[in-house]
């Protein structure tokens, strides 16, 4: 058995025709067959029936699909294992949005002197779609607030963010009301913290799960919120809020993630390595 009589299998599930088939793969008809054939003599049973209204696949061949596709999955993983890391490789990172808006440029830095031979392509974006990202081989590595669980990734700790309340006029937490409170929604465990500390704040009348739009709220609005500690701190140095002492702080777990197939590869330990001495530390 061969990949490309996998790989050749697969599509003619998909079209339904050798002639199509062909087509897409770029060979002749007639190599498409010659690989049916091997294929079913391999596995002593036939895997398609040919008539007037197209190709039509039998059981044997439903009841392969999902081991072929194991089978092609196996081979790009191989692939992908054997191929030294170089400069033709594009290592493709997606942050937690709110990680990501001061020090993309310093880690990139940081990563780029790990892995003086790769490339690297950095953005910001959500724990789901992270996740999906990397489930479906579309990114290498995500940071993320909120885990996934699956099979197919693998999360490590890297420690946590530290949020603060601040209000655009001195003032103490007993003082605050909901209506002019903007609620933050940073991530499903930040929104569960601070439901239990603050109950009678959990029901803002605005909105946001990004601190940089939160940040823009409250210069816009005016009022209270709780931003990460380093855009809190950057807002009080301009006098632009004051923090509101008796307020709690919040901490936000942060997370490595990468497809498990990864998670022991030299590349992917240091990468996780670096953005954790930045992240964590």
């Amino acid at each position: 058995m061969q990949i490309d009589q996998v790989e050749t299998f697969l599509d003619l599930l998909d079209t339904r025709s050798f002639n199509r088939t062909a087509d897409r793969i770029g060979v002749t008809q007639s190599t498409i067959s010659g690989r049916v054939k091997a294929l079913e003599k391999a596995l002593g049973e036939r895997l398609f029936e040919r008539g007037r209204a197209g190709t039509r696949p039998t059981t044997a061949a439903l009841r392969f699909e999902a081991h072929a596709r194991v089978l092609r999955r196996a081979w790009a993983d191989a692939q992908a294992d054997v191929k030294p890391i170089g400069a033709a490789v594009m290592l493709r990172i997606a942050i937690q949005h709110d990680l990501i808006d001061n020090h993309v440029a310093d880690w990139l830095a940081a990563l780029r002197s790990a892995l003086p031979d790769c490339g690297f392509y950095v953005d910001g974006d959500y724990s789901t779609q992270m996740c999906r990202d990397l489930e479906n081989g579309a990114l290498d590595l995500g940071v993320v607030f909120t885990p996934r669980p699956s099979p197919d990734l693998y999360f490590e700790s890297m420690g946590e963010v530290t949020y603060q309340m601040v209000a655009t006029t001195p003032t103490t937490l007993p003082q605050i009301e909901p209506v002019n409170y903007i609620l933050p929604n940073y991530a499903p465990a930040f929104a569960q913290t601070h439901a239990v500390l603050l109950p009678g704040l959990s029901l803002g009348s605005v909105s946001s799960g990004q601190a940089a739009a939160v940040r823009g709220l409250l210069i816009a609005l005016g009022g209270a919120t709780y931003l990460p500690t380093e855009m809190a701190d950057a807002l009080t140095t301009t006098a632009t809020a004051s923090i509101v002492p008796d307020a709690p702080k919040i901490t936000q777990p942060v997370f490595v993630a990468m497809h498990l197939r990864n998670r022991h590869r030299a590349a992917y330990r240091s990468m996780a390595k670096v953005l954790r001495n930045r992240i964590g530390g």
